[in-house]
């Protein structure tokens, strides 16, 4: 009987507990996936296995690139009007034959500012330079909206609607020379003392300093070479004298008269010995000096 009792409560233990593991969750199982360093960190175990990878690896083949791969090399575009250098008027285009010329500007802007109009040696108010540049190429090019042949030589007296302007007197005339000589050695100094004077000019001025009897003839020699521009053919044109005619004009009546009087063969052009002369500086100087100075300033670079 004791056994029957004995074996009723174990087996209703067994099923209680049976009971109660059945209704305890169940835990999933997480699986870990492994993932790839960030960083690869050169352990020593990665150094040894990479070496022995890349001793085991076949040597690698060199692939020629496809066609369509290789960047094309173009050779970079050169403006050919970049080296070419036009005279006022005129503005580079390519001809039939693609080579650069140089041509009359087609076109001037169109000017509304008073200030802007200039004054020619024909004493008529123009719109702009432009325009007298533009006309006077069209006279030498025998374009037929050239006016006349007076106009081969049109060139600007100053900036602003023409005016009357006062005569200049003999008195005036014959005291200009040296004015204009001392006038044109206080710029060399001024435009030294600046430091604007162009390199190759300042052993001139230096000479002009200390030697007295250098001073003016430095200072003329300074001045034309500097207006001899484009093209170097050692005269300077009407045209290149601009840069000291219209400054003056305003302020000296008689500079005009007097530039006009320093074209001896009314060639339209002052040799280095007229524009001497009209100074009235007695110095034999050589039409090659700007030559000279530049082949100095060269050698001593």
């Amino acid at each position: 009987m004791k056994y029957h009792i004995l074996a009723a409560i174990l087996l209703l233990t067994l099923l209680i507990c049976d009971g109660l593991a059945s209704e305890k969750p169940r835990k999933h199982k997480k699986v870990r996936r492994s993932r790839k360093p960030a960083l690869n960190i050169d352990t020593p175990e990665n150094l040894s296995n990479t070496v022995e990878s890349e001793e085991n690896a076949p040597e690698a083949e060199v692939v020629p690139p496809e066609v369509d791969d290789v960047i094309d090399n173009r050779v970079p575009f050169v403006d050919p009007c970049a080296t070419v250098h036009c005279g006022a008027g005129r503005v580079c285009q390519m001809d039939e034959d693609d080579e650069p010329m140089c041509v009359c500007i087609p076109d001037c802007p169109v000017e509304v500012e008073p200030r802007r109009k200039v004054c020619s040696n024909h004493n008529q108010t123009w719109d702009s330079d432009c325009a007298v540049y533009q006309h006077r190429c069209w006279c030498d090019v025998g374009d037929e909206r050239c006016k006349g042949d007076k106009f081969k030589h049109v060139h600007i007296e100053y900036y602003g609607e023409c005016r009357d302007m006062p005569d200049c007197t003999k008195e005036e005339m014959s005291d200009f020379p040296r004015r204009m000589r001392d006038w044109l050695f206080n710029i060399m100094r001024d435009l030294a003392d600046r430091q604007e004077l162009p390199a190759r000019y300042k052993k001139l001025e230096q000479e002009a300093e200390t030697n007295h009897t250098r001073r003016w003839t430095n200072a003329a020699v300074w001045k034309w070479c500097d207006l001899d521009g484009h093209p170097h053919d050692r005269a300077v044109s009407r045209h290149e004298l601009f840069p000291i005619r219209a400054p003056l004009m305003a302020l000296e009546h008689c500079i005009a008269p007097f530039l006009d009087s320093c074209d001896s063969d009314n060639n339209h052009r002052i040799s280095l010995k007229e524009w001497i002369t009209c100074l009235e500086i007695e110095e034999d100087v050589l039409e090659d000096k700007c030559e000279d100075i530049e082949e100095a300033f060269s050698h001593n670079i």
